[in-house]
């Protein structure tokens, strides 16, 4: 009995040696739900209209966040560990000047949270007017983090093997989805992966070819390869059908990103099954420069989910396309910095 009180004594003080003396809860709220907590209605307002703008690029109005908004002293023990929270302090006997602070898990993990402190609604206005998309794309990023850090407990290591050996690359692909193709042709190596349980589809390609010029990273490029390749390899269930890219109605946007010290160019839009079944849904993809390889490598994924709201799945779908690590990154794939070129 003596031994096991030692013992125990042993493992109670190593335990309480590692704990950092803070148990943070499970956050609460849904994924791109955001709590915004201010007392001046001019401020929550401007806040809800941008966090809550509409998402580009779906067949739908969909926002960029689900936006709540509460006083100051309603900010109570419930709503602290809400997920995602937006926190305005107008406060003239507190503050001489704007500051913004981002944290993570502060009252909650894994929970989101800025801060924006102001002496004046004024300065506030100031303050947002140039910060609030990136202070949007910040808490986007976030968002996507978290699904890249779920999808590594849930990997089909079948198709990241695939990924390791056809690309010399690595990605995290959730166990859910099932390679329907791996080929070479014309000197370009193509993956077309799929998960179709439930109500919606969701297809994930990955795609390589040689690196030529500086022209490559341009929206008319990108688009022209991606029809190119899409006619070639992702045939629908009618001879001759295949998915293309829509023009008309939701122009593509094409926009330049940092990931990880690195330049990309996502492509953004709607694809449409031409010449068969009327089918049709957004799509986002990544192109990245393997420098060590001097290839280009697209990761994309496209969504079908007729008469369902789109923007989660595309979100969550979307943060696989982050977890691509390139030749010279493969030792890195546990970091994933993305910014947005403002």
């Amino acid at each position: 009995m003596k031994r096991l009180l030692i013992l125990l004594a042993v493992v109670l003080v190593l335990f309480s040696s590692c704990d950092t003396g803070r148990t943070l809860t499970s956050a609460t709220g849904t994924i791109y739900e955001l709590l915004v907590v201010g007392n001046e209605s001019s401020v929550t307002a401007a806040v809800t209209e941008v966090m809550g703008a509409d998402m580009p690029c779906l067949p739908q109005m969909e926002p960029y966040f689900n936006v709540n908004t509460v006083r100051r002293e309603q900010f109570d023990d419930i709503l602290k560990p809400t997920r995602n929270v937006l926190f305005a302090d107008i406060n003239a006997e507190r503050y001489t000047q704007t500051k913004v602070a981002f944290k993570t898990d502060v009252y909650s993990h894994p929970q989101a949270m800025c801060i924006i402190q102001a002496p004046s609604v004024e300065a506030f206005d100031s303050l947002w007017t140039v910060r609030s998309s990136a202070i949007r794309t910040w808490f986007v990023d976030q968002e996507i983090k978290r699904q890249c850090e779920f999808n590594k407990t849930f990997c089909n290591f079948d198709a990241r093997e695939l990924i390791q050996r056809n690309f010399q690359a690595d990605m995290v692909v959730p166990a859910d989805y099932m390679v329907i193709l791996d080929t070479v042709a014309q000197g370009l190596h193509f993956m077309w992966m799929c998960n179709d349980k439930g109500s919606m589809r969701r297809d994930l390609v990955v795609y390589s070819y040689p690196y030529t010029d500086a022209a490559t990273f341009t929206g008319d490029y990108q688009l022209g390869k991606r029809d190119e390749v899409m006619r070639k390899f992702v045939s629908g269930s009618m001879q001759g059908s295949y998915v293309g890219t829509e023009y008309k109605h939701i122009p593509p946007q094409y926009a330049a990103k940092n990931i990880n010290g690195a330049y990309a160019g996502e492509l953004r839009g709607l694809w449409k099954m031409l010449g068969g079944v009327a089918m049709g849904g957004p799509f986002v993809s990544i192109t990245r420069l393997d420098e060590l390889q001097q290839r280009v490598v697209t990761a994309e994924t496209f969504i079908y989910a007729a008469g369902q709201k789109k923007r989660n799945a595309l979100r969550q779908a979307e943060a696989i396309l982050y977890s691509l690590r390139l030749s010279g990154e493969v030792n890195n794939i546990d970091e994933v910095e993305i910014q947005v070129q403002e």
